[in-house]
């Protein structure tokens, strides 16, 4: 009898012992459906996916996440003090890093990888009242060092030429740079540097003279006419990780891609 109840009494034990492991089991697997990631970083990146998609992204990834939308150089330092899981950048990783090296050297740079979700085309924006509508690409170029100063130049009216960037490490700025003028950071009395891209197609409405490198989405919505080049000045949207990326981060990298590829 007393043998009887050991073993009953063993068979409760290990029955509970079953409950509690699937329970600690389904304990871990809701934290991490439940996990919420921060990602900081590129406002093209945030405006042109993760804004108007996040629903969408967090559902096929089955992770939360806390987007804070301040250009690509803030996110990614963000990410390399552990401020962020992830940073969202709208240029090439080397190019960023280069201009992030000028002026902050001692940050661990080694340990960032890229993950490229889609390219963007960058509009080049004009002033209703601009009549110039096509340009090349060198043109564009000696624009934005100050070889062509006048609209005049370009077939259209004997007014000076103000180009309009978002300064403080925008990504559309970076890609100008490293795409149009060899890394070189554009400057001159025609340059007018604005400290967001909301900022830079409010300058191009009221300044008649003015050509703005922006946002396509953006300048779309503010109905303002673009000048169109032979070939488009793209930009590659990256989310960023500081070593190889978490399972977590892996599925909010491929819920990206995937909504990417459905709406864009």
């Amino acid at each position: 009898m007393r043998f009887k109840t050991n073993r009953l009494a063993e068979q409760v034990v290990k029955a509970i012992m079953v409950l509690m492991l699937a329970a600690t089991a389904s304990g871990e697997v809701s934290r991490a459906a439940a996990e919420t990631l921060i990602v900081q970083g590129s406002t093209t990146f945030a405006r042109r996916l993760m804004e108007p998609h996040k629903a969408a992204i967090e559902s096929e990834s089955k992770h939360e996440l806390t987007l804070i939308p301040n250009k690509s150089m803030p996110g990614l330092i963000a990410l390399m003090e552990g401020r962020a899981h992830m940073a969202m950048i709208s240029a090439s990783l080397k190019s960023e890093v280069d201009q992030l090296r000028r002026i902050m050297p001692g940050l661990a740079y080694n340990g960032l990888q890229a993950h490229a979700i889609v390219s963007t085309r960058i509009a080049v924006a004009m002033h209703p009242s601009n009549p110039v509508r096509k340009a090349s690409l060198n043109q564009v170029r000696k624009v934005l060092l100050g070889q062509i100063s006048k609209w005049s130049e370009l077939g259209g009216k004997d007014q000076p030429i103000r180009v309009v960037l978002v300064g403080g490490g925008g990504g559309v700025t970076t890609v100008i740079e490293s795409e149009l003028v060899n890394g070189r950071l554009p400057e001159g009395p025609h340059i007018i540097y604005v400290k967001t891209p909301v900022q830079l197609v409010q300058v191009v409405e009221q300044e008649p003279g003015a050509v703005g490198f922006a946002q396509l989405t953006l300048v779309k919505q503010r109905g303002l006419p673009e000048l169109g080049t032979e070939a488009p000045i793209e930009q590659t949207l990256s989310l960023i990780t500081n070593g190889d990326p978490t399972p977590a981060m892996k599925a909010v990298i491929d819920a990206a891609r995937v909504v990417a590829e459905k709406q864009m």
